[in-house]
């Protein structure tokens, strides 16, 4: 039998459609447990590559036969050869390309709604990574937040949308992953947006990012309310868009809200926080809907594949939302942390322009599942 390749959106689309699969990864046993390809009616069997030399034999009673079967590696290479041997056993088997790099890097675009004046807006879900990006379209204007490095994919969308890209936006300095930002406002002439708490180290030059202001894509409004918070960072800016979407950014999350302690200081930046998401965000319409910078499992998923909910529904059904004790908070925000991203440092003064990495190496330091949340 011929061993197929299926691609991270045919994957995608399986996750989203909540379709059967079963996976046999044959990374090693950590990085596994670390991160792996997530859906609904997934199987899995981890056997790393090396325990495989000799031969698929030993694992042959493990495998279904009346499934699809994917293959997944790092790079490609590990999985290509185990799907070749599996096939030889006369199994139909495919292997994931690109491995678990393409996995990470693959953006699905779903339109999340529609503004008032004809205009629309776009949410580019990294399903491998949990990163959420946007673009708001109207009257041939566009504009992106909280890109993500793999920029083609916001300019070919654009360009596939006959529109211009005039405005780029950082919710915040990010430290899971680098943002294309820069790169896209140096690409298409495009304002590049940062909120200056954040950028006092930056080495490029950028607008500043600050409560009160009204950008105008088109025929849409984007107030900018600056909330100082910790999702990552003091300088944590939120935007509501048509007075419809609140695009949150690390501050609040789906099911749960953003950690304090990327910049070593939880300790400092909780009060900030708490005030934040118990105080100002509670001033905010509980008809907007929230469309944070990033989801944490698969479960948050919308069925469209869309990640957003109502802020009224957050404020009765998220945990982070509803501790009233501010001791409380404080131990839950500062102490039930998962491990920090991996190269965070690198990647924020990537963020910063003091250090350009290659793209090897950017890859390389975005591996792994996204971090920015309190459990």
């Amino acid at each position: 039998m011929t061993v197929k390749a299926m691609d991270a959106k045919q994957v995608t689309k399986k996750v989203l459609n909540k379709e059967e699969l079963f996976i046999l990864d044959v990374r090693n046993e950590a990085d596994f447990a670390d991160w792996k390809i997530e859906g609904d009616n997934f199987e899995y069997l981890n056997i790393p590559y090396f325990d495989l030399l000799d031969g698929v034999e030993g694992i042959m009673d493990k495998i279904p036969t009346d499934k699809d079967i994917l293959v997944v590696c790092a790079k490609e290479g590990s999985s290509i050869m185990v799907a070749e041997m599996l096939s030889e056993e006369g199994l139909d088997v495919s292997y994931l390309k690109g491995g678990m790099k393409a996995w990470s890097e693959h953006l699905e675009p779903v339109k999340v709604g529609d503004l008032t004046d004809g205009g629309e807006l776009y949410q580019f879900v990294r399903i491998g990574k949990g990163c959420l990006s946007y673009m708001v379209v109207s009257n041939g204007e566009a504009a992106i937040i909280d890109s993500t490095r793999m920029t083609d994919v916001y300019t070919d969308f654009a360009k596939g949308m006959g529109v211009t890209i005039k405005h780029v936006f950082d919710t915040h300095l990010h430290a899971d992953h680098i943002s294309g930002g820069r790169t896209i406002a140096e690409q298409t002439g495009a304002t590049y947006w940062l909120p200056p708490k954040d950028a006092e180290e930056v080495t490029f030059e950028y607008e500043a990012l600050e409560g009160g202001t009204d950008v105008k894509i088109g025929n849409t409004t984007i107030n900018i309310h600056a909330l100082y918070s910790p999702g990552h960072t003091i300088g944590s800016t939120s935007f509501v868009i048509d007075e419809k979407f609140l695009l949150s950014g690390d501050i609040l999350f789906i099911d749960s809200i953003g950690r304090p302690d990327l910049a070593g200081k939880a300790e400092d930046w909780v009060a900030d926080l708490r005030e934040s998401l118990y105080k100002r965000y509670r001033e905010l319409s509980e008809d907007l809907v929230v469309l944070p910078a990033h989801f944490m499992i698969i479960e948050e998923l919308n069925d469209d594949g869309s990640v957003s909910e109502k802020l009224g529904t957050l404020f009765a059904q998220n945990h982070g939302l509803n501790i009233k004790d501010e001791d409380e908070f404080r131990k839950i925000v500062t102490e039930n942390l998962p491990p920090q991203p991996n190269a965070y440092q690198e990647i924020r003064e990537t963020n910063m322009g003091k250090i350009n990495p290659n793209e090897d190496e950017k890859r390389e330091m975005e591996i792994g599942p996204n971090r920015c949340a309190v459990r």
